[in-house]
């Protein structure tokens, strides 16, 4: 069924991005070469999904502060529904991004807010709707509603979550999406289509994404054959947000009708076309998309 619209349960917070040379060492020292404050976090999997036209609703929480308000403002800006109120007790959380020249970024990350402690939102859900769950959220959003498909990236901490929160989720979930590393700890394999394979298992009825970086994603659609969509090769800037960004434009590309294989294929486009811009979400919007895609293929 065609995805309607986008229920997002994971968590908006705010990045303050350093660019710097390289690492400091333990102890050390660094002096950064730019700096930015911008909201990030899931909020990158809306603002691509909304930049696509699919209607987004935030589930997550949001702070009293001036990080809430920040992170408040820039889903307004993309024409994002708030479902909770702000949390009058403390404010959004956020993170330290440092991302150095080959656009690899390291994170350190101070929670807020947005970590929500109690259950489904009571939202009602119907035929049609995604819920999207990344695994810093997986804890806060049992039971999962059962009218809607389930969308997972379980995300860089996917080797700690414990089993008893994971496997319900697994079994419960329409789509997986991690990339290559992820892919790996959940497995024990670094070769992607292998891990697919094992994800697969782990599944009840799920297909799985898996992403390779620059050379694109593998696509294994339950019942069907396993598929190496390849991406636009590209000089790449900054990859923050890119795997958020293949994940709502994944999503969108469904709601679109297009297949799975050539969702993908699109999912691949975008994120190819972010990692290029500098800064978290950069997702491009679908005239964008087609333009920068147009101007390729010409």
């Amino acid at each position: 069924m065609r995805p309607r619209r986008l229920v997002f349960a994971g968590q908006a917070i705010v990045d303050i991005v350093l660019r710097v040379p390289a690492l400091p060492e333990r102890g050390g020292d660094m002096i950064a070469t730019s700096a930015e404050i911008t909201t990030g976090g899931g909020f990158n999997v809306m603002a691509a999904a909304a930049r696509q036209g699919l209607p987004v609703l935030y589930a997550g929480g949001h702070g009293t502060g001036p990080w809430g308000d920040l992170v408040r403002a820039a889903l307004g800006a993309e024409g994002i529904t708030i479902l909770r109120p702000a949390d009058p007790g403390r404010d959004t959380g956020f993170d330290v991004a440092l991302v150095e020249p080959d656009g690899e970024r390291t994170f350190a990350t101070h929670p807020g807010a947005e970590t929500l402690n109690g259950g489904w939102p009571g939202i009602p859900m119907a035929r049609g709707d995604v819920v999207y769950l990344s695994g810093y959220g997986l804890p806060r959003i049992s039971p999962l509603p059962s009218a809607a498909q389930v969308f997972v990236d379980p995300g860089p901490l996917a080797a700690q979550i414990p089993a008893d929160l994971l496997d319900p989720v697994l079994a419960r979930c329409d789509w997986l999406s991690c990339n290559q590393r992820e892919a790996g700890l959940l497995t024990g394999s670094a070769e992607p289509a292998a891990a697919a394979r094992l994800l697969l298992g782990r599944t009840d009825h799920a297909s799985v994404i898996v992403r390779t970086g620059a050379s694109g994603c593998v696509l294994a659609v339950r019942g069907g054959e396993m598929t190496r969509v390849p991406a636009p090769v590209v000089q790449a800037v900054d990859t923050t947000g890119a795997g958020d960004t293949h994940a709502g434009v994944f999503i969108a590309g469904l709601a679109d009708g297009l297949s799975p294989a050539r969702a993908a294929a699109r999912a691949n486009a975008a994120a190819a076309f972010s990692v290029t811009r500098p800064g978290p979400a950069t997702s491009p919007t679908r005239a964008a998309l087609d333009a920068w895609l147009a101007e390729r293929r010409g």
